[in-house]
């Protein structure tokens, strides 16, 4: 982590909600639903898939999650009606696993029963670490009945066993990325190597096991890495894809597809764009840096 990324994020709480705007503007999709469909619209004649998230994760209020739940029903009708190539991520705790799991999984099974109507995938997104546990015996549960994967985090020193256990039980469709919350040595790994070699070695897993895996990553040696892997199994392009979020290295993009391979992009949209922004950006100061350097054209 350069000394730039350091000072983008410590100087954070002391830009204008403004200019924090104008700089998560280049990876939020925008505040309402019009504004995340522009977007997918766009990616979608790019070439790329697309995975539309509504923002708002840790919510502490029934009305809240219920609306986020009603949102993503909407985002679904959406999809189905303008035809985009996409389909919709879920942060459990948006939708109130927090508050109440009862209420959280009524929730979520009002989603994935709206998506599967619609014949739409969802990905259940990974938060924190007191969430891991009840997040992936959630999607075992539903991946019984619906179209559903999960995200995974390779600095987490439990997920190699979490991905052998999942894929024991059936064929399993996973999100493999680093990981971004901030998380006690003793349960996940600090070191940019031993993460990545981590990485590799769940990746290499999942693709020997025969699981579809979003590859989520802007790590160009692990881009690189990943290539070798996806040589060395001889696998079709359905079999996997490239996953990376809005505005950010579309350099390793334009290479991924130039290379043949399938690319999502993760699309965030929603009225809580500035808390996800500052927490993005706090987590993964790299991410800030070069989000700024962009900015400014540098």
């Amino acid at each position: 982590m350069s000394l730039f990324d350091r000072l983008v994020v410590a100087t954070l709480p002391f830009i204008p909600r403004v200019i924090v705007g104008k700089v998560a503007s280049q990876y939020i999709a925008g505040v309402t639903l019009a504004d995340a469909v522009n977007v997918v619209q766009r990616l979608n004649q790019q070439g790329l898939l697309t995975t539309i998230d509504v923002l708002g994760e840790f919510t502490d209020r029934r009305e809240e999650a219920e609306r986020s739940t009603d949102k993503y029903i909407e985002v679904l009708d959406t999809i189905v009606a303008e035809k985009l190539e996409g389909n919709i991520s879920v942060k459990l705790t948006a939708l109130g696993l927090s508050i109440d799991p009862r209420f959280g999984r009524t929730n979520l099974w009002r989603v994935v029963k709206s998506a599967a109507d619609r014949h739409i995938f969802v990905r259940i997104d990974m938060e924190d670490s007191p969430h891991t546990t009840e997040t992936l015996e959630i999607y075992d549960e539903l991946r019984r009945e619906f179209n559903v994967g999960v995200a995974v985090q390779a600095y987490l020193k439990r997920t190699m066993d979490d991905v052998i256990r999942l894929m024991a039980k059936g064929p399993a469709n996973f999100r493999l990325c680093k990981g971004i919350y901030v998380e006690p040595e003793e349960i996940a790994y600090k070191g940019r190597e031993e993460i990545r070699e981590n990485y590799m070695a769940l990746l290499d897993r999942m693709l020997a096991g025969g699981a579809y895996v979003g590859i989520a990553t802007h790590d160009e040696v692990l881009l690189n890495r990943s290539e070798e892997l996806i040589k060395k199994y001889r696998l079709t392009r359905e079999q996997y894809e490239f996953q990376m979020l809005l505005g950010v290295r579309h350099d390793l993009r334009r290479q991924l597809l130039s290379h043949g391979h399938r690319i999502r992009t993760y699309v965030p949209f929603g009225d809580a764009w500035y808390g996800y922004s500052t927490r993005r950006l706090k987590e993964n100061p790299q991410i800030a840096g070069y989000i700024v350097k962009s900015f400014f054209g540098k």
